[in-house]
C-alpha cells in the first residue's frame, strides 16, 4: 500500500470505526508516546540495557506501525498530502546526500 492509500485506510478507519481524529495536541502527544515505546524496544534489544522479561514479547514491527497510524492522522488532519511530502523529501535527499554518504569514511 502506499502511503496516499494508507491515509485514506486511516481516514476510512477513523470515520467508520472512531468518533473522530483526537486534536492535532493529542496526536503529537500520542505520537511522542509510541516512539518512546519503540525507543525503549530499541534500547533494551539492540542497545546496551537489559531487557526485561516483560519487554521480549513486544512486537517491534506493531510499535512502528503504531507510531505510522498516529503519523497518517496528523497528516490527514492538518491537509498534508504525505506521499506528495515524502517523494519530495526523498528526492531532496537523493540530490543532496548522495555524495556525502559514499564519501564519508566512517561508514565504509
Amino acid at each position: 500500500m502506499d502511503i496516499a492509500n494508507a491515509q485514506k485506510a486511516v481516514d476510512e478507519w477513523i470515520q467508520n470505526h472512531g468518533v473522530r481524529y483526537f486534536n492535532e495536541l493529542t496526536n503529537m502527544a500520542q505520537l511522542t508516546e509510541e516512539v518512546g515505546e519503540v525507543a525503549r524496544i530499541i534500547a533494551r534489544r539492540y542497545g546496551e540495557q537489559s531487557e526485561k522479561e516483560s519487554d521480549k514479547a513486544k512486537d517491534l514491527g506493531e510499535e512502528l506501525a503504531d507510531v505510522v497510524f498516529v503519523v497518517l492522522c496528523l497528516a490527514n488532519q492538518t491537509g498534508i498530502d504525505l506521499q506528495k511530502a515524502f517523494d519530495k523529501k526523498l528526492d531532496l535527499k537523493t540530490k543532496r546526500d548522495h555524495d556525502r554518504h559514499q564519501n564519508n569514511k566512517k561508514l565504509k
